[in-house]
């Protein structure tokens, strides 16, 4: 019986995706995505999931209208052609006036469609949808302020189509969600979605999942390269790896004390009050969370340093920074800068600065302390201002005869002292206590590791390149021979890059990183 219903259901996928051929063949007045969410759930949500994925959510810039862009045209998801302009007022009598957004929408795809809109000032974020070809207004009572009124007059109001549609984005949102949940449905679509957007591949591994380590083939310094694939940090990580080209979301390092005692070196470090910090836990502790309670199903690679690098490992200044730092909170407020080197070649379609800008001001509205947490304290170092928040940065960046997208491209300095102390993401406490021990001598001083994301850390030419080197317990009972020692994980694990790059002034300060190929010029 169940053979005889997947061969129906197959059956009927093949005629929809004809249907869908012959209506946009012969422009009938409507689409059959149109009336997917009508039919059976077991019908629709798989045609939907073949045709729209997590990335659709993404709202897509399409232009700013101002008094000087007075006219912005584009092509609409539902509606072909679309035209908006901004008109200027002061119905009540205000300081500053108000104004009206006019949005001429035609030509629609189909008579059940609709587009759905976002629009953005560095003050206010509002949406609306349409569905009657005419013009529609967005009506703005009053400017919140003179420096809102001069931002919209120079630079204007953002747009942005939801270009998946109404039907897609609620389908995207359907795709985004498990990503985030502690389920197998949300390890698959962790999976499915790096493998479509990044080209991932996830070959099984031979049982058993885990290698039992001997410590004391394990020295100061060594790296270990972590991925996880469900739950809030699965969700997180993929999201990262995408945008910066990482097959790892997360990083910690090996320290070894004076009686040869293991313990491991991590940034994001959840306490017993579930705060994420900086800490130096013992070897046994952190391996047994995470064989048996870290839920994430984390994928750990150990890199072990080369000898001569070892051999220059500073293991005093190292363990002096680590301890330095121990018990700090974790660095959100340079994270997502070792990502945005330059203007426009780091963001995978359909992300920009513009939509940064907007998702930025979302969050300001509604969280405060958290957006100054994660980027306004680090925006206004750019601008060697103080206490400026996101509505004033943009304003004063504006002033400055700036851009947003400029701005954000800014390196980040190490030294940069925030008001909860030094900020280092995981990577960055790595790479900082590499920086103390002496392996980027003698061009330290030269080098940000602020702005070194985790593919950046691993592709340095710091690690074991002779296998015949590593432990006898490395990849033991895997049938391919990796050239680091995978420890943990039913999936290999693969770093492309991997130990190839020798350090150089100003590295990773500009550089692209654009999926799925993540091309970066030499010396960026």
């Amino acid at each position: 019986m169940a053979s005889s219903s997947s061969s129906l259901f197959r059956c009927f996928l093949h005629f929809f995706f004809f249907i869908i051929s012959q209506v946009q063949a012969a422009n009938l007045p409507f689409h059959p995505r149109d009336v997917l969410p009508l039919l059976p759930r077991q019908v629709s949500w798989p045609v939907l999931n073949s045709l729209n994925s997590p990335v659709d959510l993404l709202p897509s810039f399409v232009g700013s209208v101002s008094s000087s862009n007075r006219i912005v045209n584009w092509k609409g998801a539902c509606f072909y052609e679309n035209t908006a302009w901004v008109e200027f007022h002061n119905k009540t009598g205000s300081e500053f006036g108000g104004g009206t957004l006019h949005i001429k929408v035609s030509y629609p795809h189909s008579w059940t469609c609709m587009d759905l809109y976002v629009f953005a000032t560095p003050y206010r974020v509002t949406w609306d949808y349409y569905f009657l070809s005419r013009e529609h207004t967005l009506e703005i009572k009053e400017w919140q302020d003179k420096a809102e009124y001069e931002y919209v007059k120079n630079r204007g109001i953002s747009i942005f189509l939801m270009q998946a549609g109404m039907l897609g984005t609620l389908q995207a949102l359907w795709d985004v969600f498990p990503l985030f949940t502690n389920t197998g449905w949300g390890e698959n679509s962790n999976i499915g979605f790096l493998e479509k957007h990044m080209g991932a591949t996830f070959e099984e591994r031979p049982q058993p999942w885990f290698t039992n380590i001997s410590v004391d083939d394990v020295h100061s310094g060594d790296f270990l390269a972590i991925s996880k694939i469900r739950g809030r940090w699965g969700g997180f990580e993929t999201l990262e790896k995408w945008v910066s080209g990482a097959y790892a979301g997360h990083t910690a390092v090996c320290l070894k004390d004076s009686e040869g005692k293991l313990w491991i070196g991590e940034s994001g470090h959840e306490n017993e009050k579930g705060e994420d910090i900086i800490a130096i836990v013992p070897w046994d502790e952190w391996w047994d969370f995470e064989l048996n309670k870290d839920d994430s199903n984390p994928h750990i690679a150990y890199l072990p340093l080369h000898p001569d690098v070892r051999a220059k490992f500073n293991e005093t200044a190292a363990w002096e920074y680590a301890l330095s730092m121990a018990g700090k909170p974790y660095g959100y407020h340079n994270m997502i800068f070792s990502w945005i080197d330059t203007i426009g070649g780091n963001y995978p379609p359909p992300l920009d600065a513009h939509l940064v800008a907007s998702v930025m001001t979302v969050w300001s509205k509604i969280q405060p302390e958290y957006a100054a947490n994660m980027w306004n304290e680090a925006l206004n170092k750019r601008l060697g201002t103080q206490g400026l928040n996101l509505s004033d940065i943009l304003v004063e960046t504006e002033k400055r005869g700036s851009s947003f997208d400029e701005l954000l491209t800014i390196p980040e300095q190490d030294n940069w002292i925030y008001s909860d102390g030094k900020s280092t993401s995981c990577i960055a406490f790595v790479l900082e206590l590499y920086k103390e021990a002496g392996l980027f001598d003698p061009i330290a001083d030269s080098i940000q590791v602020t702005e070194f994301t985790i593919k950046d850390a691993y592709s340095l030419k710091f690690f074991e390149n002779d296998s015949s080197r590593l432990p006898k317990w490395c990849n033991d009972a895997d049938n391919v021979k990796l050239p680091y020692c995978q420890i943990k994980g039913k999936y290999r694990m693969e770093l492309p890059g991997y130990n190839s790059m020798d350090p150089y002034v100003h590295m990773n300060e500009r550089c692209p990183s654009m999926p799925p190929k993540y091309f970066r010029p030499q010396n960026c």
